[in-house]
C-alpha cells in the first residue's frame, strides 16, 4: 500500500492543516467497531504513526458520527505514557481520520490468543501501568467503559497503552454514569445493577474491576465469570450473587488479595484509585517513579521480527475494500471531476445535508501546534453536549463489535 518512493522529505507549507496528503500509506493492520486502521508515515518527518479513518456515510447511516466527535474531544487533551495518544485529526470528502501512537507490539487479546503465558511479574507490571493511567484519566473525569485486553497494546518494550475512548465518558463532580455500557465479560456488577432496576448509578470503580477480570485472564486464560455477549443480564446479576471467583493454588497470596481487592462487587469496597493500589501490599516494592518512566523492563516483550496482528487484514484492505485506501488520491479526483459535470448523480437531500454537517463540526486537531492555536484549546467537554446529545449506551461482547444501545431514562451521565 502507498507507493511514495522519493527519497527526500516532501515539503509542506508551515501553516498548511495537515492532511491525508501528508502521510505515505504502508499497510493494514486492524478493524474496530467504527473504522480500520494502518500504518502510516508523515512524508516530511518520516515518523511513523497508526492511523484511523472512519466512512463518513458509513458512521452517519449506524449514527455514530457524534461517539466519533465524542472521542475525538476526549483525545485531544489528554496526554500519557500508559495511552494511546492522538497527534492529528483530518477529514476529506469520504473520511474522517485519527492519526496516533503507532505500537507495534499488538494487543493482549492478540497474544492471548498465540497463547501466551504471561507471568506475574509481567501482569503485576501491568496492573501498575494501567493504575497510572486510570489515575490520569479520573484526574480528568473520564470513565473509559471498555478495559480489555483488546483495547490494551503493547509497545516494542512490552509497555501497555490503553486505546479507544468511543464510549468513555465525563463526567462532573459527583455525578454517576447510568447508561449500560461496555463490554459483557468485562463490566462491573454496578452497571448492570443499572440495567435492571436503574441504580444508583456508576463511576470510576467500573475501570478497576475491568482491570482485574483482564489481570486474572492474563495469568489464567480465561476469565473470572463465564459471560458472553448472550448471556442475559439477570443470569450475568445471579453469577454475581452465586458464584464464587476460584484463584489458582500456584499464584502467589499477595496477588490472589490484590486480585479480590479489584474484584470486590461492591463497588465502595473495590481498589479504585492510585492510592488504593500504591497501599497493596503485594505492591510495597514498587517503585513507581521507575513505573511512569518506563524504566522497568517487562516480562514479555513482543516478537520484533513480526507485525504482531492478523495478517487477514491487509489482504481485507487489498482485495475485499470496495473503496481501498491506496487508490484514494485518483477516487477523489475522479469525483471532483464527475461533480463539475452534470453526469455527476447526487445523493440523495438528506444524507447530504448529514455529510455537510459532519464536515462543519468535525474537530481538527494537531498537537503539534502550539495549544493557545487550537480552536477547542484541548478542552474536555461534557459528553451531555454538543459531543455525545445523541449518542446511546453502547454494548458489545468482548472481541466482537455488535453494538446494542440503552440509555437512561433519567438525566444522569450516559
Amino acid at each position: 500500500m502507498g507507493g511514495n518512493h522519493s527519497h527526500q522529505p516532501a515539503a509542506f507549507a508551515e501553516d498548511e492543516e495537515v492532511n491525508f496528503d501528508h502521510f505515505q500509506i504502508l499497510r493494514a493492520i486492524g478493524k474496530g467497531s467504527f473504522g480500520k486502521v494502518c500504518i502510516v508515515q508523515k512524508r516530511d518527518t518520516k515518523k511513523m504513526y497508526a492511523m484511523k479513518y472512519m466512512n463518513k456515510q458509513k458512521c452517519i447511516e449506524r449514527d455514530e458520527v457524534r461517539n466519533v466527535f465524542r472521542e475525538l474531544r476526549i483525545m485531544q487533551g489528554l496526554e500519557h505514557p500508559f495511552l494511546v495518544n492522538l497527534w492529528y485529526s483530518f477529514q476529506d470528502e469520504e473520511d474522517m481520520f485519527m492519526v496516533v501512537d503507532l505500537l507495534l507490539g499488538g494487543d493482549l487479546r492478540y497474544h492471548l490468543q498465540q497463547d501466551v503465558h504471561f507471568t506475574e511479574g509481567a501482569v503485576k507490571l501491568y496492573i501498575c501501568e494501567l493504575a497510572l493511567a486510570l489515575d490520569y484519566l479520573q484526574s480528568h473525569r473520564i470513565i473509559h467503559r471498555d478495559i480489555k485486553p483488546d483495547n490494551i497494546l503493547l509497545d516494542e518494550h512490552g509497555h501497555v497503552h490503553i486505546t479507544d475512548f468511543n464510549i468513555a465518558t465525563v463526567v462532573k463532580g459527583a455525578e454517576k454514569a447510568c447508561s449500560m455500557a461496555g463490554t459483557k465479560p468485562y463490566m462491573a456488577p454496578e452497571v448492570f445493577q443499572v440495567y435492571v432496576d436503574g441504580g444508583p448509578g456508576y463511576s470510576y470503580p467500573v475501570d478497576w474491576w475491568s482491570l482485574g477480570v483482564t489481570a486474572y485472564e492474563l495469568l489464567r486464560g480465561w476469565r473470572p465469570y463465564d459471560i458472553h455477549s448472550a448471556t442475559p443480564v439477570d443470569e450475568i446479576l445471579n453469577m454475581f450473587k452465586a458464584e464464587r471467583v476460584r484463584y489458582s493454588s500456584t499464584w502467589c497470596k499477595g496477588m490472589v488479595a490484590l486480585l479480590k481487592k479489584l474484584l470486590a462487587k461492591d463497588p465502595e469496597s473495590r481498589l479504585s484509585s492510585l492510592g488504593d493500589i500504591q497501599s497493596a501490599p503485594y505492591l510495597a516494592d514498587m517503585n513507581w517513579d521507575a513505573v511512569f518512566e518506563k524504566a522497568l523492563t517487562p516480562s514479555f516483550v513482543p516478537n520484533k521480527g513480526r507485525l504482531n496482528c492478523d495478517p487477514t487484514f491487509e489482504l481485507e484492505e487489498m482485495i475485499l475494500e470496495s473503496k481501498p485506501l491506496h487508490k484514494k488520491k485518483k477516487r477523489l479526483a475522479k469525483n471532483r471531476s464527475k461533480d463539475s459535470t452534470k453526469d455527476s448523480c447526487p445523493l440523495n437531500g438528506h444524507l447530504q445535508q448529514c455529510l455537510e454537517a459532519v464536515r462543519k463540526e468535525f474537530i481538527i486537531f494537531n498537537r503539534e501546534k502550539p495549544r493557545r492555536q487550537q480552536g477547542q484549546g484541548g478542552q474536555l467537554v461534557d459528553t451531555e453536549g454538543h459531543a455525545g446529545s445523541q449518542a446511546q449506551g453502547r454494548l458489545q461482547d468482548g472481541g466482537s463489535h455488535h453494538h446494542l444501545g440503552h440509555t437512561c431514562p433519567r438525566g444522569c451521565r450516559s
